[in-house]
């Protein structure tokens, strides 16, 4: 079987005759890109491959042809013509401030006046990208191309020092303002990263780039489509007796508002999972938990089930300001929500959002967990949790779901005011569940009502309902579903159906109450 390229990020190494790596064809995106328009952004999540289609755009405007035997673009490139290529990489290191990022451009910038036989004669940045871009088309007498790498991770890396990411952002967008001054020079630019801030902030002096982002023609340009999984990996997926809907359960599922066919796996994760002996892991989340994430969720007292039903217009979705960062935009832009399917909100086009696959639901709520909780083993609860569910021991879940709301201290709902209202405890509830990576529903609709959370395993079907006790107790909650006839739902699929009533204490916080009984 042909090795898995992971970690590689250049094509001269993927596809070196005497590597024998897997390499999934992405070039026929190289051509339209380069026959359609000249300047271009993509954002796209960590680990999706954007290094590597800037290498291959690298690599094709260098005229290396022998890259490229048996690709699309063999047979669709003018090879006869080669330009000077100038690629700049934010990706390794940390930059703190704005000196280490002038020096870190500086020293892009050292390089390429060496290599390309250009001298260098203003001593700041935009002076010498400017005369830099102007002297190698002179001298070359050819266009440049400008191929830009993690452009906002100087940024992103200090996100939360409001100053040192406002004069990191300064900073870059003098060095990117450079491109658009320079037009009769560039032949092509793509810069890709994460995050799209808008145009008002660091892209004001660079607003003429075409956004890739939510292109349908570009959906699929990152990531491995079912089509291309089965094509590339096709011994792995045979050697290892690959579950084809588990593994798409796992980690397929990113839409980047394309059809169904152009849904993507997660690239990461495919290498992974072939490599470690075809394990379900949380492979992606694990390379970088998202703390600052976490934090935000928990600083806006978010109502995590409502991550399952979202809606977000065109415009909040691809681009926002650090001097305020929409919360579900981030989350959209890092990986953990993607595009369930376009709608509008009145005349404005929007998408509705939902978790991107099992992995992304799993981990995320598994890190929400530790809200406020310190000496608390959480591994045990979920087990005790999971068995607990599986062996219909419901007397349990209350000792489970009362000891964690034991161990969160007091300042925390001090500061916290959902903490006064039935959504704090069904989302703790929830996330741990979601942690197991069950099957939910939050806010389940129903024609006389919504259910606050199901739960549909393959045994069973458990309902059930939330109460503050100044509202009501556990017993008042099953007579809601009952009332309600929210069972109703699920009569016909023929399981055992259990209603659950969950009272909470505000002044306690905790659990006072809890009723279970077999729907009938």
């Amino acid at each position: 079987m042909k090795k898995l390229p992971i970690g590689i990020s250049t094509l001269a190494e993927i596809r070196a005759t005497d590597k024998n790596y897997t390499y999934v064809d992405k070039t026929r995106h190289v051509a339209r890109l380069v026959e359609n328009s000249k300047y271009y952004f993509l954002s796209r999540p960590r680990r999706f491959g954007k290094s590597l289609f800037i290498d291959t755009l690298k690599q094709a405007f260098l005229g290396n042809k022998e890259l490229f035997s048996g690709l699309y673009l063999e047979h669709n490139w003018d090879w006869t013509k080669q330009y000077p290529v100038l690629h700049f990489s934010f990706g390794q290191g940390s930059l703190r401030n704005r000196e280490e990022l002038d020096n870190k451009i500086h020293q892009f910038l050292d390089v390429y006046h060496k290599e390309l036989g250009v001298e260098s004669i203003y001593p700041d940045v935009s002076g010498r990208f400017t005369y830099l871009i102007r002297e190698i088309a002179n001298k070359y007498a050819s266009k440049v191309v400008i191929l830009i790498d993690e452009y906002d991770k100087p940024i992103l890396d200090n996100i939360n020092n409001l100053s040192i990411a406002q004069e990191l952002r300064d900073g870059l967008k003098n060095f990117y303002s450079v491109i658009k001054e320079s037009d009769e020079y560039v032949k092509f630019a793509l810069l890709t990263g994460v995050s799209k801030f808008s145009k008002v902030s660091l892209f004001s002096g660079l607003n003429i780039l075409d956004d890739l982002t939510l292109d349908r023609r570009y959906a699929d340009i990152c990531g491995y489509t079912q089509s291309e999984l089965e094509a590339t990996f096709a011994e792995y997926l045979a050697a290892g007796k690959v579950n084809k809907v588990e593994l798409k359960r796992w980690y397929n599922g990113y839409n980047f508002a394309g059809s169904e066919e152009q849904k993507v796996y997660n690239p990461f994760d495919i290498l992974l999972f072939f490599s470690k002996n075809y394990e379900y892991r949380n492979y992606w989340f694990e390379t970088a938990t998202p703390t600052f994430l976490i934090k935000l969720l928990q600083e806006k007292h978010y109502f995590v089930p409502n991550l399952e039903r979202l809606v977000i217009s065109d415009n909040q979705l691809s681009s926002f300001d650090i001097e305020n960062i929409p919360l579900i935009t981030l989350l959209f832009q890092t990986g953990y929500l993607t595009i369930e399917r376009p709608t509008k909100i009145g005349t404005q086009y929007a998408y509705v959002l939902r978790y991107p696959n099992l992995e992304v639901k799993a981990s995320l709520n598994n890190s929400l967990l530790e809200i406020g909780v310190a000496g608390v083993d959480k591994n045990e609860y979920s087990y005790s949790l999971s068995t607990a569910f599986n062996e219909n021991n419901f007397a349990q879940l209350k000792a489970i779901f009362s000891a964690h709301f034991a161990a969160i201290p007091n300042d925390w709902y001090r500061n916290n005011y959902i903490a006064s209202y039935e959504g704090f405890y069904a989302s703790v509830v929830y996330s741990y569940l979601a942690a197991l990576g069950y099957d939910l529903i939050a806010e389940d609709v129903t024609n006389h009502g919504k259910i606050d959370l199901t739960l549909k395993m393959p045994d069973k079907i458990i309902i059930v309902e939330f109460k503050l006790s100044k509202h009501g107790d556990a017993a008042e909650a099953i007579a809601q579903i009952k009332n309600k006839e929210y069972a109703d739902k699920y009569v016909a699929e023929n399981k055992p159906i259990y209603l659950i009533g969950i009272s909470f204490d505000s002044d306690s916080r905790n659990v006072v109450d809890f009723a279970c009984e077999l729907f009938k």
